[in-house]
């Protein structure tokens, strides 16, 4: 199975990333099942059913989350979506799940949400306690295991993907919005890169104007950061993944620019 991660698309300049260039990519590569982390998927910070709904006409299969799940409070209208996950390790008395199953082509597959404590604002519990209590569920259903984790720190995400290598089938980093150059197949058999990027505007400062977060950071003083629209890239990853034994053969990153005329939101 080709599984295709599509990592933190951005606003509407993401949305038409997705449209204009997900069909021809799942057709070069063969694509059976796409996910895609979606949690700034409305004006650049949170989700609204209209949103989620266009992602899921597009041809996505199961959308993650992270620590802007609640920033538009539409979210609560579709939060129990079958396939729409937030963070696993929220508190427990938070809408949503944290995990969910689809099947395709006879193949069942697993997609758990993470979401790291380090430099991260909204509360929440121990994702390596989450981790090892939900991911021996997750096997009793499927081997093919997919686990978005949305993270800061970089050491977070790799101890992550350290401490779940063999029993899951990949461990894919997200939220800072830029792609690292790590993705590997670790030694027992799981994917894992630290971070698979963004799909929106790259000429900017992880999707808004640069000129905006430049002053914030000169001046030292509140700003506000509208979405950038120029350079529209595609970013994720394309692991694939054997059926039975849900180990990861390959891994490599994803990077599909949006031609300029398309570009327009």
């Amino acid at each position: 199975m080709k599984i295709l991660f599509i990592s933190d698309i951005v606003s509407s300049p993401g949305r038409m990333a997705i449209k204009k260039l997900l069909p021809d990519l799942k057709k070069k590569e063969a694509i059976d099942f796409v996910i895609a982390n979606a949690e700034n998927i409305a004006g650049g910070a949170g989700i609204t059913p209209n949103t989620i709904e266009e992602l899921f006409a597009l041809g996505i299969n199961v959308a993650t989350s992270g620590d802007h799940i609640w920033d538009k409070k539409e979210i609560i209208d579709v939060i129990n979506h079958p396939y729409l996950v937030r963070p696993a390790n929220l508190s427990e008395s938070a809408a949503g799940k944290g995990f969910c199953f689809k099947e395709v082509a006879g193949v069942k597959v697993a997609v758990l949400n993470l979401q790291g404590r380090v430099f991260m604002k909204i509360p929440s519990d121990c994702p390596f306690a989450a981790a090892k209590k939900i991911v021996p569920q997750l096997k009793k259903e499927t081997n093919i295991i997919i686990v978005d984790f949305h993270g800061e720190a970089t050491s977070e995400k790799r101890a992550m993907g350290w401490f779940l290598d063999g029993q899951i089938s990949a461990m894919i980093g997200t939220h800072t919005h830029v792609q690292t150059a790590d993705e590997e197949i670790l030694p027992q058999g799981s994917a894992y890169i630290t971070d698979s990027g963004m799909t929106g505007p790259v000429d900017s400062v992880i999707g808004r104007k640069k000129e905006a977060v430049i002053q914030a950071f000169l001046s030292g003083m509140p700003n506000r950061f509208e979405i950038a629209t120029d350079d529209v890239e595609l970013q994720g990853v394309l692991i694939e993944i054997d059926n039975a034994t849900g180990k990861a053969h390959s891994i490599k990153r994803i990077k599909e620019k949006l031609p300029i005329e398309s570009e327009s939101v």
